[in-house]
């Protein structure tokens, strides 16, 4: 398959396969979905999979930097092709997005710097997704790239109750820690070992933060890859703007094989 993965701090039974919905069954659905933080109109994307009958777990995406946007959708289709139903959750409100970084860096600064406004952005994107007719409410996971990546954390971390999240090239630092005993959701975080944002320091640290939170986590790294590995996008981006990103589709392969199995683990099915 290529590179292989360089190592793995927790080693975590999986079961394998998925969901038993072949992408040639699917009958995929996708809509523009408005809900509210507040006073804000925030516009997600919901895509679910008409081949798949009753109520199924529900995963948020949480969208890169640049905002909801069609990679973060794409995102949400490949979950129903899985069998679940997906909401691509909008953080920045009105369906925003970035088309320069310091834009990007901006929007994303604005909620990375204010937890309370990001829990309560994620809360009404949860709170919307659960209500949905093809949801079990109970069996709710997230996963999140690069902004996105730490933002499902964060939530991981202050506890919601969440199966599983999965973090993808995603920041592991945080401003609140886990407090012993308070992560309930199964954790998995993928980066790229030559990511230049992600520093081995910060590994290390966010490896001992999980172990003192007693959390069941499991972290990737992906030797050569660089920030942004799953996006085929970031190349262009790269040279557009001078980025130190780089996709890299073995490790996107991999990674999204990883994630596959860790839901259905964590979901049960």
């Amino acid at each position: 398959m290529g590179r292989i993965r360089s190592f793995v701090l927790v080693a975590v039974a999986l079961a394998g396969g998925l969901l038993g919905v072949s992408t040639a069954d699917a009958a995929i659905r996708g809509k523009v979905v408005e809900y509210r933080d507040g006073e804000v109109t925030m516009k997600g994307y919901l895509a679910w999979n008409d081949a798949v009958k009753g109520k199924r777990p529900g995963v948020l995406v949480v969208h890169e930097w640049w905002g909801l946007n069609d990679y973060a959708r794409k995102r949400a289709r490949m979950l129903a092709e899985l069998g679940y139903t997906a909401l691509a959750v909008d953080m920045y409100g009105g369906g925003k997005e970035a088309l320069h970084p310091d834009d990007a860096g901006a929007f994303s600064s604005a909620v990375m710097k204010n937890m309370d406004l990001m829990a309560a952005r994620f809360r009404a994107a949860m709170d919307l997704l659960g209500k949905q007719p093809t949801v079990d409410a109970g069996r709710i996971g997230a996963i999140g790239y690069c902004f996105g990546g730490a933002v499902v954390l964060n939530m991981a971390r202050q506890g919601l109750d969440l199966k599983g999240v999965a973090s993808f090239h995603g920041n592991l630092a945080t401003a609140k820690p886990a407090e012993p005993g308070a992560v309930k959701a199964k954790v998995m975080a993928f980066n790229g070992g030559a990511d230049t944002f992600i520093t081995p320091e910060q590994v290390g640290a966010f490896a001992a933060e999980m172990a003192r939170a007693g959390a069941d986590f499991r972290f990737i790294s992906y030797t050569g890859a660089k920030h942004s590995f799953t996006n085929p996008d970031a190349d262009a981006y790269a040279r557009k703007f001078g980025l130190p990103l780089a996709y890299d589709a073995a490790a996107d392969r991999d990674s999204w094989d990883e994630m596959s199995r860790f839901f259905r683990r964590v979901f049960g099915r």
